[in-house]
């Protein structure tokens, strides 16, 4: 019976650290603090993941651009270095020129226009696209509608912008529609913008209420918000193809519908905190133009859609599925 119990403790510490061994740990790098919208998508990915894999694969997320900026963390994934992140649209033009179709201004009037794209046939068409550069695109969740802060004086239409010195996205469509509003756009990443608005060496930033909020920009000098809505931008939740492609089948069908579920989460999670991030904005002195003169700009912006050609037959498609 001794020998019998022996043999029942030793079957079931194999069991046990073999249940351990099967783990696999996945790293999950954002550029974002834990307050933000990002966090909320991970951690509900995380636990999607978790559960319906029985505890097999484990997602540790890793915030605070402690893995590297956007553009880093992608060329990471794309080289099988890094597992996955939540990454904003602006960089993704860097790995398939068509991704930067989504960045184009005023291409979406409402939320709702943009998941009905995005969830949809084009949407998924243009994270396929993705993966000549070794990324897996899963699943599109939000960043949210940008609008334009200052330290300097509120803008109400498109010629209050001009000659104002803004950080911009590292991203080219970006950079195009400020400078066609006669800004002087300066590319840089977010942790450096951050430092650079404490200095007082940009007077302003683009991004939606959401990061305006988690960030606390009041403290950053910047006195006034304007909500014009310039571009939706998304968050992809993104995976290093290779990584994506050592999962079976079925687990690559989990992991896709488990980042659907937590971008559609996240997406109404940003929608129910707005209403009190702007008044936070409010009552930490922001002075805010809720709505702008939104014709101004799109006329000063027109110019963007010339100068990218090659957007035009996915612009139509976008267009015309809205219309429907």
């Amino acid at each position: 019976m001794k020998k019998l119990m022996t043999i029942l403790v030793l079957a079931l510490a194999l069991c046990v650290a073999g249940s351990a061994m099967a783990e696999t740990v996945f790293q999950l790098g954002t550029t974002v603090n834990e307050q933000d919208s990002f966090q909320v998508a991970a951690e509900k990915f995380a636990e999607l993941v978790a559960e319906r894999t029985n505890g097999e694969y484990k997602i540790e997320i890793y915030p605070n651009g402690t893995l590297g900026g956007e553009s880093d963390m992608l060329d990471s994934m794309s080289m099988g270095m890094l597992d996955m992140g939540i990454i904003t649209s602006g960089p993704f033009v860097n790995f398939s020129e068509m991704m930067g179709v989504l960045d184009m201004p005023y291409l979406f009037a409402t939320n709702e226009e943009a998941y009905e794209v995005l969830d949809g046939e084009i949407g998924q068409e243009l994270l396929f696209t993705l993966e000549e550069a070794g990324l897996k695109g899963l699943a599109y969740a939000e960043r949210g509608f940008r609008n334009v802060t200052t330290s300097v004086r509120p803008i109400n239409s498109a010629e209050d912008l001009k000659g104002l010195k803004l950080r911009v996205m590292e991203n080219e469509v970006y950079t195009a529609t400020f400078k066609a509003l006669d800004v002087n756009a300066v590319p840089m990443a977010w942790a450096e913008a951050l430092t650079a608005m404490q200095q007082g060496t940009i007077e302003g930033q683009e991004n939606p209420v959401n990061v305006m909020y988690s960030y606390k920009l009041w403290e950053y000098g910047q006195k006034y918000a304007t909500f014009d809505r310039h571009s939706y931008a998304t968050a992809i939740i993104t995976m290093s193809l290779d990584v994506f492609n050592t999962l079976d089948e079925e687990t690559q069908q989990i992991f896709k519908q488990a980042a659907q579920e937590a971008a559609e989460y996240e997406r109404a999670w940003v929608a129910e905190q707005e209403a009190g991030q702007i008044q936070a904005l409010k009552d930490n002195g922001m002075e805010i133009v809720e709505n702008p003169d939104v014709e101004s700009f799109r006329a000063a912006v027109q110019p963007v859609y010339d100068a990218y050609p090659q957007y035009s037959e996915y612009i139509e498609r976008i267009q015309a599925a809205l219309a429907q």
